[in-house]
């Protein structure tokens, strides 16, 4: 338990990923994705089960050997490519909840894409909830200034350019551009009510657990190796 309350961690892991076939065992310093996450499981006490849902026996038996548990197989009209996290954290827990008899107090999602994950990331994001009364919890990393949406142009069919903003005409520095932040993938929290009762990954109250540095989230062979370089450093360092 964390803070007296009963966690459940789910780990979305389908078997038929598009850009990158088989994502999730594709491996990091040797380790299968899915299995990184089972490493940092282990090592985070106050998770009280540790879940992969999977459609794919592959992943399943690797999750399982990692220390995670396979109780069940995620349904096909779940497991598709424009499926939500609500979908399957929904159907995560309500399965969990029956298999178990127990009702569990948080949901973390850990997907097996952000490789950078430390445990200290995942206890800052359940300690968020908890401390800060929010509904939802999302880790996030600063989006660089080159992406702000100020600093974007759209170009047309004829190749005339224009300010995807034109409020970005104004823009001449990166100091007068408001900080923004993206998803990294490397944890998320929820309450039991924010996904049976409100029904989404949101909330009505969220909160944000800012991770410094950068780090990988795996959408293809790129950022494979950019994973790889960062654990490499990190090795080193």
């Amino acid at each position: 338990m964390f803070e007296g309350r009963r966690v459940l961690a789910v780990v979305p892991a389908r078997g038929g990923s598009k850009g990158i076939p088989l994502k999730n065992l594709r491996t990091v310093g040797g380790v299968p994705l899915v299995a990184l996450v089972g490493q940092v499981v282990r090592a985070i006490p106050g998770i009280d089960r540790a879940i992969v849902s999977t459609d794919h026996e592959e992943i399943a038996r690797v999750a399982e050997e990692s220390g995670l548990a396979a109780p069940f197989r995620r349904p096909g009209n779940i497991s598709g490519s424009i499926i939500g996290d609500f979908e399957v954290l929904y159907h995560a827990l309500t399965t969990m909840e029956s298999l178990d008899g127990v009702a569990y107090d948080i949901v973390l999602m850990l997907q097996p894409t952000s490789p950078s994950r430390k445990p200290e990331h995942v206890e800052q994001t359940l300690s968020r909830l908890v401390t800060g009364d929010f509904d939802a919890v999302w880790t996030v990393s600063e989006t660089d200034s080159k992406g702000h949406p100020l600093k974007q142009l759209v170009v047309s069919d004829s190749h005339d350019l224009e300010y995807y903003d034109e409020r970005g005409a104004a823009i001449v520095a990166r100091q007068q551009l408001t900080p923004l932040y993206h998803r990294n993938g490397i944890a998320y929290a929820f309450t039991r009510d924010c996904l049976l009762l409100q029904k989404t990954t949101k909330g009505r109250r969220s909160g944000a657990v800012i991770i410094k540095g950068p780090v990988a989230n795996i959408d293809t062979e790129l950022d494979l190796e950019w994973a790889e370089f960062l654990q490499q450093r990190e090795n080193r360092s």
